[in-house]
């Protein structure tokens, strides 16, 4: 793996987090998303993730550019009250640079800011058969908490969600 340097996104990542998100979103079962982010909307996303719900990104370190290779973020998991000691995250790695390590990096920092932050759980939705990202979260210490049924529908087929989770 090049070395790989993880920082806060900022809005000049905008463009290379849309185009990474973006191709999962037209291509692949990691988001349920229908409809790819405008560069606006990915600016808007990056101003909203600051503080303890920050967005992470991994930067090739040996490419001059500083070529964003994957990013990473903590999210609210609900708007009640009780559960703002919990956090969902979000984890996206080009898919020129998967099984180099760079997702395991991500969640391991990410899962490093929010028991910095102070948070109790991180919880991680996955579409059921997306076996690499299953694998990841076990890795870095998620266990299966349960399956949600056919709650999502993309590419004409019904889709399972597991539900992963990590005490902190």
């Amino acid at each position: 793996m090049p070395d790989v340097v993880l920082r806060p996104a900022t809005i000049e990542d905008a463009d290379a987090l849309r185009q990474i998100y973006n191709h999962e979103v037209l291509t692949a079962t990691s988001t349920f998303d229908l409809v790819t982010r405008s560069l606006a909307q990915q600016e808007e996303w990056i101003t909203a993730r600051s503080g303890a719900f920050s967005a992470i990104v991994a930067v090739d370190d040996e490419d001059r550019a500083g070529t964003v290779i994957g990013f990473a973020a903590l999210s609210a998991y609900k708007d009640r009250a009780a559960y703002s000691t919990t956090v969902e995250d979000s984890v996206y790695v080009d898919r020129k640079r998967g099984g180099g390590g760079v997702g395991t990096l991500l969640l391991t920092r990410l899962i490093e800011i929010a028991a910095e932050s102070g948070f109790h759980a991180v919880m991680a939705r996955i579409e059921a058969s997306g076996d690499v990202s299953l694998a990841l979260h076990a890795k870095c210490g998620f266990e299966l908490v349960g399956i949600e049924r056919q709650v999502g529908r993309k590419f004409n087929r019904w889709l399972d969600v597991a539900v992963m989770q990590r005490l902190l």
